[in-house]
């Protein structure tokens, strides 16, 4: 009995899917065209893993696989469009009260109705979970990929002089973005067939051994490529720093500031600026 009066939701998809709408609507959880056709797919699967035998017993069966892969694309696509996760539970919640509206109009008998209606909440219910976990994965994603092009854009190697790059480093260093530093590096090193390249730590706001570590990498790195490295922007607290922690900068050159570090580059490509009259 469960199932038929769960079945004959069938019946009633146009009016489901109206309800639905509608209750998003009012609940401000949908983006319009997109979401529109979403529901409608989703609510064609679902009745349709209903027919086929699926029910909150075997919520692992696969009439629902096709919905959970509906529902976790659903997911993620509402990640990236900017929808809260209240907003993107809220969207599952809402169909499970327009189906249980459809159910109450279709089933007069009460214990029916609590039967098919406890089945309903069950299912949605995991369904609902589902979407959660759906929805974190797909914000990871975006915070993933955005942490990773703010880090490409807060490293740029620029080309001073010829023979001569800088980069300057704003942050704390670590593993990941040290790796990002030394790439972009080495590869602007080739591009550009430099010979010194300053490594600029004006910006990072302190130094420990682990960010000392990093930059002796970095400088390691850019040796084996054949060029000479200068670390500018070593301020005196940072100095201070280096000295109490016993960190060993013997044989790099540091420097105060950029301009005195790109001075130290110019008699070492054996330059000289002059000032016109």
């Amino acid at each position: 009995m469960q199932k038929n009066v769960l079945g004959g939701l069938k019946e009633y998809e146009s009016k489901l899917n109206t309800i639905w709408t509608q209750l998003l609507l009012e609940r401000g959880s949908t983006d319009g065209a997109t979401e529109e056709e979403e529901s409608k797919e989703f609510t064609s699967l679902f009745l349709e893993a209903i027919k086929l035998g699926g029910n909150s017993t075997d919520l692992n069966s696969q009439e629902f696989d096709k919905l959970y892969d509906l529902l976790t694309g659903i997911s993620i696509s509402r990640a990236k469009r900017g929808f809260s996760p209240r907003e993107t539970g809220q969207y599952i919640i809402s169909f499970k009260e327009a189906a249980s509206k459809i159910l109450s109009e279709i089933e007069s008998e009460p214990a029916a109705l609590y039967a098919a209606n406890l089945e309903l909440s069950t299912i949605v219910d995991n369904l609902t979970i589902m979407t959660f976990e759906s929805f974190l994965k797909g914000r990871e994603d975006v915070i993933a990929r955005q942490t990773e092009e703010i880090s490409e854009i807060s490293t740029p190697v620029i080309r001073v002089w010829e023979g001569v790059v800088a980069l300057p480093i704003i942050g704390t260093l670590d593993s990941s973005r040290t790796q990002i530093v030394m790439e972009n590096l080495l590869q602007q090193i080739v591009d550009t067939g430099s010979s010194i390249a300053i490594l600029d730590i004006s910006g990072v706001p302190a130094v420990d051994s682990l960010v000392a570590q990093h930059l002796i990498k970095t400088v390691s790195a850019t040796r084996l490529m054949g060029a000479e490295c200068i670390i500018s922007g070593i301020r005196p607290e940072i100095a201070q720093t280096v000295v109490h922690l016993g960190i060993d900068l013997t044989g790099i050159v540091t420097k105060a500031t950029l301009a005195s570090a790109l001075q130290t580059a110019f008699e070492m490509l054996q330059l000289t600026v002059v000032k016109r009259k």
